[in-house]
C-alpha cells in the first residue's frame, strides 16, 4: 500500500510543499493528494493590487499539479481526525473523507474580523481574492459616482501597501490610513521618512494613534468618540487562522496555531506537519514567525525535509527561519526594501523607490514561480524511495 500523504491548502505553503514532495519522492511509494476549497492558485501578497484594479493571475490549480502525479480535490476541510487519521470535507456532491498517512496542515489564515464590532459586516478585506474582488467591485463604483472616502485600517506592511496602491491607482477616491501607532515603526528613520513623503505624493491621510472601536456602514468609530466617515472601511488589521486545527484535538497556541517542534512536526501527534500561517514556531531570533508568504517559505523547507528524510531514512536538513529585510510596495512606482539584523531590528540601509520597487517584484515572482514550478529552481532531484513503506489500517477515502 502507498504512503497517503494529504496536503490541506493550496496556498503559498501547502501548493509549494506538495510540489516538493512530489519531486522528490518516488510515486511508486506515495499518493499525494492535495485538499483546497479554491479551484485557483491565489497570489494573496498581490491582492492588494487587484484590488486597486490591477490584474493579477490566478492559475488554475490543474495546470500547477499538471504532470506532478498529485491528485486534486476541490472541497472545504471541516474537521481533521488525528486518531483515525483522517480529513473531513464538505463540497457540492456532500463531502466524505480523506484518509492520510502523513497530514501536512496548511490551510491558512484570514482577516481577524471577530474583534472589533461591526468588521464581519461592514468592513472589506484583501485577506482573499473574493474579499478583494468584492472590494474592486464596491471602488469602481464610488469612481462611477465621482469619488468617495476610503479608510484602511491597519499599519502594518498589507495595511501601507493597500492604502497606496489604491490611492495611486484611484486618483479620485481620497484615501486614509490608520494607525495605532506610530505610521512605519518598524522601520528605520530614513525608512519612514521616506513612507511619509509617498503618502503626501499620493494624498493619503495618515491618522497616527487612532484605535478603531466600531466599524458602521457609512463611517468608523474610534476609541477616543470621534466619528470618520468612509464610504469604505478596508481592514487589515491582523489575521486569524481556521478554527479546524483547535477544534480537531491537534495542541494550538490560544490562537489556534498549531504547536510544532523544530521540524514543523506536531507536538502532539506526529503524522501531522504544518506550514505557513497555521504554524506557531520561533525563528532564530527568538521570536515567533510573522504571519506571510517569506513564513510560508521558510516553514514549508523544513516541513518537506523533514518529511522527505523520515521517510526514505535520510538527514533531516536544518532550514534557517531567518529574516533579512523587509519588502514594501507604495504603489506600481515605488517602494522600500529595508534591511534588517539578526533580532529582526532596521537597519540603517534602505533601498528606495524603483529599485526597491524592481527587488520587490523580483520576490514575489520568485514567490510564484518556486510554488508553481519547483523543479525550476535548483537542480533536479532523484526521487527517493521509502525506507520502509507503512501499512497501517486506516479507512479508504471516501466521497
Amino acid at each position: 500500500m502507498k504512503h497517503r500523504i494529504v496536503v490541506l491548502g493550496a496556498g503559498y505553503a501547502g501548493a509549494y510543499v506538495a510540489g516538493n514532495l512530489a519531486r522528490r519522492l518516488s510515486p511508486a511509494d506515495t499518493e499525494i493528494t492535495v485538499v483546497n476549497a479554491a479551484p485557483e492558485f491565489v497570489q494573496r501578497q498581490r491582492l492588494n493590487q487587484l484590488a486597486a484594479g490591477r490584474e493579477v493571475a490566478a492559475p488554475p490549480l490543474t495546470e500547477v499539479f499538471a504532470g506532478t502525479q498529485i491528485r486534486l480535490r476541490l472541497a472545504r476541510v471541516t474537521a481533521v481526525d488525528p486518531e483515525r487519521r483522517v480529513v473531513a470535507v464538505a463540497d457540492g456532491d456532500g463531502g466524505g473523507e480523506v484518509a492520510y498517512d502523513t497530514l501536512v496542515y496548511a490551510l491558512g489564515s484570514h482577516v481577524a474580523d471577530h474583534v472589533v464590532t461591526g468588521v464581519a459586516e461592514h468592513a472589506f478585506d484583501v485577506a482573499s481574492r473574493p474579499s478583494a474582488l468584492r472590494l474592486r467591485e464596491h471602488l469602481d463604483g464610488l469612481d462611477g459616482r465621482g469619488g468617495g472616502r476610503v479608510l484602511v485600517v491597519g499599519d502594518g506592511f498589507t495595511g501601507i501597501e493597500t492604502a497606496t496602491e489604491i490611492a495611486e491607482a484611484r486618483p479620485g477616491l481620497s484615501v486614509s490610513l490608520l494607525a495605532r501607532g506610530d505610521l512605519g515603526a518598524r522601520l528605520a528613520p530614513g525608512a519612514r521618512d521616506h513612507l511619509r513623503k509617498a503618502c503626501d505624493r499620493l494624498g493619503i491621510t495618515v491618522l497616527e494613534h487612532t484605535s478603531v472601536a466600531a466599524v458602521e456602514a457609512t463611517r468608523v468609530r474610534c476609541a477616543d468618540g470621534t466619528d470618520l466617515a468612509s464610504d469604505a472601511t478596508v481592514w487589515t488589521a491582523g489575521f486569524a487562522v481556521s478554527s479546524v486545527a483547535a477544534a480537531s484535538g491537534l495542541e494550538v497556541t490560544e490562537h489556534g496555531q498549531i504547536v510544532v517542534d523544530r521540524t514543523m512536526r506536531s507536538v502532539a501527534h506526529p503524522d501531522v506537519y504544518a506550514a505557513g500561517d497555521s504554524v506557531y514556531t520561533i525563528g532564530e531570533n527568538g521570536r515567533q514567525l510573522p504571519m506571510n508568504c517569506g513564513s510560508a517559505g521558510f516553514t514549508g523547507r523544513q516541513a518537506i525535509e523533514a518529511i522527505v528524510g523520515r521517510l526514505t531514512g535520510g538527514k533531516i536538513a536544518n532550514v534557517k527561519l531567518v529574516y533579512w529585510y523587509n519588502a514594501v510596495s507604495l504603489g506600481r512606482r515605488d517602494g522600500i526594501l529595508q534591511l534588517i539584523d539578526g533580532s529582526a531590528q532596521p537597519r540603517p540601509r534602505i533601498l528606495r523607490g524603483r529599485k526597491a520597487v524592481r527587488v520587490k517584484a523580483g520576490i514575489q515572482w520568485g514567490a510564484l514561480q518556486g510554488t508553481l514550478h519547483p523543479s525550476a529552481f535548483g537542480r533536479p532531484r532523484r526521487r527517493r524511495r521509502l525506507a520502509a513503506v507503512r501499512n497501517e489500517s486506516a479507512p479508504t477515502t471516501a466521497g
